[in-house]
């Protein structure tokens, strides 16, 4: 990836911020495309001098993008909503990025979700499986990944559960038997980088990436109070009072996120995913305790014990 230069769509987000410093560490040059690039700015010292670059980009809108892949050697699609407008977002930008691409013979990685479905019940998959077609009809030597739930240091996932567990004594459950196989952050990024590097072997596949461990809603939630120091009590919620609160407004999950976790977000049977891209798979256990010890009563001066099974 020496001296290359690599388009981030959405370079800012949360998985943007750690392909860009493994590509930065790879001494690629970085352009990070966001909709408001004073938002990245974080990521300048990340770099060296001329290193990083920052524009501006809203995948509704073609000639903005044009402007954010012009000259690139690779493309990085990582913008996905689940409010808004979904087909816009998911549908017609993910086209418009891959047309953009492929008319700059750009390598491209278009990073997609586990249960990406033309013909899901839910929005989210329903757009994303769309979005993939279209990516694929644009540009067919793109590489897809799928990730199940990526989890890190900013994730909103753990760290959304972490302050719910130590705020209340009891914490309810919803889809307390729904499967994840959560994939840290740093491995998808590597798995970006990997297909970025070697398109002519990676091009034109798609990849599921999951973690080590398959979890249940109800066991993501005890393995975070137990590296946390919190013994809350779980409360599984029958499906019949959840898809009654995801039909109100003002809840915390949307009646589409409710069908979205009726599906286990897991690697399919014979699906390619990490180590097809020679990419490890690193356990919750392995990484979390180091940001989650916030969330314990005596933050860093109280006890961690041995991961939960």
């Amino acid at each position: 990836m020496d001296n290359k230069l690599v388009t981030l769509i959405g370079g800012g987000g949360f998985l943007g911020r750690y392909i860009a410093q493994a590509l930065l560490s790879a001494g690629a040059r970085v352009r990070v495309a966001q909709r408001d690039p004073r938002q990245a700015y974080f990521l300048r010292p990340l770099g060296g001098l001329g290193q990083t670059q920052f524009v501006a980009v809203d995948v509704t809108r073609p000639d903005t993008i044009a402007n954010a892949v012009h000259g690139a050697d690779a493309v990085v699609n990582l913008v996905g909503t689940f409010g808004g407008n979904m087909q816009r977002i998911h549908v017609d930008g993910a086209r418009h990025v891959a047309e953009a691409a492929a008319r700059g013979g750009a390598a491209l990685v278009h990073v997609s979700a586990i249960g990406a479905d033309a013909n899901g019940d839910s929005a989210y998959a329903r757009s994303k499986g769309m979005g993939e077609d279209a990516v694929r009809a644009a540009h067919p030597r793109a590489t897809i990944l799928r990730p199940s739930t990526v989890f890190g240091r900013e994730d909103q996932f753990v760290n959304r559960f972490a302050a719910m567990i130590a705020a209340l004594p009891v914490v309810p459950v919803l889809r307390a038997g729904a499967r994840f196989q959560p994939v840290f952050v740093g491995d998808v990024a590597r798995a970006a980088v990997t297909a970025l590097d070697d398109p002519e072997t990676f091009g034109g596949r798609t990849f599921e990436l999951g973690g080590p461990e398959v979890l249940t809603m109800l066991g993501v939630q005890q393995r975070i109070a137990h590296h946390t120091g919190r013994t809350p009590r779980f409360i599984p919620l029958p499906d019949a009072i959840g898809g009654m609160l995801a039909s109100l407004p003002g809840t915390p999950i949307t009646a589409d996120q409710w069908k979205l976790l009726g599906h286990d977000s897991v690697v399919g049977n014979g699906a390619e995913g990490l180590a097809a891209l020679n990419v490890g798979a690193t356990p919750l256990d392995a990484v979390a305790p180091e940001w989650l010890v916030r969330y314990r009563k005596a933050g860093r001066f109280g006890k961690i014990g041995r991961a939960a099974g």
